[in-house]
């Protein structure tokens, strides 16, 4: 029979859920998952730096008793004491990178970059990896995925050669703390946190208990030694990261990588940033060569020509800071059936199924009895309110057989009775329209903003009314 000591040792941990439970049951009772627990030894944990689960009680390895008090691991000084530039940004090299970290990796760091398969995660660190090598830093890739010949076959097609990056195929937590130990590098990158194992740590490589442990252990590495740690994690089928909501608390920065598999466009969001903002967002374009930065995104998403086409319109969209111009183009067809059909690419099918409800209730369009095909321009996507005001003009356009005005730019939400209201953030959208040679904009009434030199601006209050402004010689 084994002892109180070793019973206070084990604990059941879901699986899904991480709810914890001191003996075995067949159904979770916090999730409800049919056999999710998994039988865990505190000890272990404990060790690799994980707070115990077992009675509240856990390790860090920063505390101990001393004569029955706790001894502090460093003494606590005044905040007006520390050195302010221990959390001062170190650029990678990489503009649209650093534009999303807030200005580089922080020594001492921990990042978390997360995307789906085939996304580029790795093709992108590794641009990273020979930027910061190319500076004179020696950089450590812990490759847990691929092997050392597949990672050099990457560098060499897309230029990250060099001898400051040193790779290792490790999948063993302490065989990689040992190269670490014995390269002493100056940026490590781990690809990836769920083919890691720690050894000691019950279950499957990639198991919330596995994760947790790596995560928690390459997190304390990053704080003890200054060593800025980047870590690639994979996501699930919803889109989140795998394992345990833990590792997103544990590390400081949270990064996304997400792309469509149609479009050679990427983009970079930051989810979680202790050091800076998390509405920024970096593009990116996959070619041949590796993952190139795209410091001026609009002008992909247009379609430049010398003559206005009908059904076509012109908005800017906020996504974070950055202003992005896109093209929206629609297409109305005559319907055999008594339910015609819509086809949206790149847009909110029920807000453009809102705007043609109000054109053909407000405005007297013939479009409910239409087929309508809607799509933006380049593989953009447009989910924002904000270009309520540019489709209803695409729409009225088609359905009217005349084109909108060249150089002409829609801003704003439109509401059920017709009204358009006012948007976010116009001054940047206008300014970054006029960037691009857009010499007018229809904006909302009653909207503070500050017009662009040589931009007419002409504010709406209704649809109809942006309608008959745009194409009233039809």
């Amino acid at each position: 029979m084994a002892s109180k000591s070793s019973k206070a040792s084990r604990v059941f941990v879901c699986a899904s859920c991480d709810h914890q439970l001191s003996k075995w049951m067949g159904r979770c009772p916090q999730c409800g998952e049919w056999g999710s627990l998994e039988e865990r030894d505190t000890r272990a944990l404990g060790a690799l730096g994980i707070a115990g689960v077992a009675g509240g009680t856990g390790g860090s390895g920063r505390r101990g008793r001393r004569g029955g008090g706790l001894v502090p691991g460093a003494s606590a000084q005044p905040v007006t004491k520390v050195d302010p530039t221990i959390a001062k940004h170190r650029p990678t090299g990489i503009g649209e990178l650093d534009r999303v970290l807030g200005g580089g990796i922080v020594p001492g760091s921990a990042v978390l970059l997360a995307g789906e398969p085939g996304v580029g995660k790795s093709t992108l660190l590794l641009e990273v990896a020979a930027a910061w090598a190319k500076k004179g830093h020696t950089v450590l890739i812990l490759t847990a995925e691929e092997s050392v010949g597949q990672v050099r076959h990457r560098a060499e097609r897309t230029g990250a050669l060099h001898d400051n990056l040193y790779l290792a195929s490790e999948n063993d937590l302490e065989n990689g703390l040992a190269q670490v130990d014995a390269l002493n590098p100056e940026l490590i990158i781990v690809d990836s946190l769920q083919t890691m194992q720690a050894t000691g740590v019950e279950g499957v490589a990639g198991g919330v208990a596995q994760t947790r442990a790596v995560t928690s252990t390459l997190t304390t590495l990053a704080k003890m030694s200054g060593t800025p740690v980047i870590a690639v994690g994979h996501v699930t089928k919803e889109g989140t990261v795998a394992g345990p909501r833990t590792i997103e608390h544990l590390v400081d920065v949270v990064l996304n990588f997400e792309g469509d598999k149609h479009s050679s466009m990427r983009f970079l969001r930051g989810i979680k940033n202790r050091f800076g903002a998390t509405d920024e967002v970096g593009c990116f374009e996959q070619t041949a060569h590796g993952i190139q930065e795209v410091a001026d995104p609009s002008g992909l998403f247009l379609h430049h020509r010398t003559e206005s086409v009908t059904g076509t319109a012109v908005t800017v969209v906020m996504d974070g800071r950055r202003a992005m111009v896109g093209e929206l183009q629609t297409l109305a067809l005559n319907s055999e059936f008594k339910n015609p059909k819509r086809y949206m690419t790149g847009m909110d099918a029920s807000r453009v199924s809102m705007v043609l409800a109000v054109l053909s209730e407000r405005c007297g369009l013939p479009l409910a009895d239409k087929e309508v095909y809607a799509a933006t321009v380049g593989g953009m996507k447009i989910l924002e309110p904000s270009a309520d005001l540019a489709t209803g003009l695409a729409l009225a356009s088609t359905a009217k057989r005349t084109p909108l005005p060249l150089g002409l730019v829609a801003l704003g939400e439109v509401g059920l009775g017709g009204e358009v209201r006012r948007i976010p953030q116009l001054t940047q959208r206008l300014a970054e329209a006029s960037r691009l040679g857009f010499h007018t904009a229809l904006v909302p009434k009653n909207c503070h903003y500050e017009a662009p030199k040589g931009m007419k601006v002409k504010e709406v209050s209704t649809l109809c009314q942006a309608v008959n402004y745009c194409l009233a010689s039809a």
